[in-house]
């Protein structure tokens, strides 16, 4: 069965920590660091990267951080739109990110404050 979760990321309060904790940890589980910006670092198995770490202006981030998997850009654009009319609150309107040509997402922050995503992954953008 497929998953519906694309990733999800926590909010840590010291990176270069929590990093060392995760980079001795996960390996256990076949799991291995697949990319890393500035206080941002995902880990996975191969390339499907869905686990992450992040630190947002050097303090740990309220809330967690859940991406839901999309079919396409339009359910990107009806969830973003959808969760507004529900209460939502945005947190990055539908568009494609710099994390790959190909990554189309919207964030809202729900009405708990946790960040909420969809994203895409189509086919790369120029």
């Amino acid at each position: 069965m497929p998953s519906i979760l694309d990733h999800i990321s926590l909010g840590v309060s010291d990176y270069a920590r929590a990093k060392r904790f995760y980079d001795a940890v996960l390996p256990t589980l076949g799991i291995s660091l697949i990319w890393e910006k500035p206080q941002m670092a995902s880990y996975g198995i191969g390339t499907d990267d869905q686990f992450g770490l992040q630190v947002d202006d050097g303090a740990a981030r309220a809330g967690t951080h859940l991406a839901f998997r999309a079919k396409t850009a339009a359910e990107v654009d009806a969830f973003h739109k959808a969760a507004l009319a529900a209460g939502g609150r945005d947190n990055g309107p539908p568009g494609l990110r710099a994390y790959t040509g190909s990554y189309y997402a919207a964030f809202v922050f729900d009405p708990d404050g946790n960040r909420i995503e969809a994203v895409f992954h189509g086919p790369e953008q120029q």
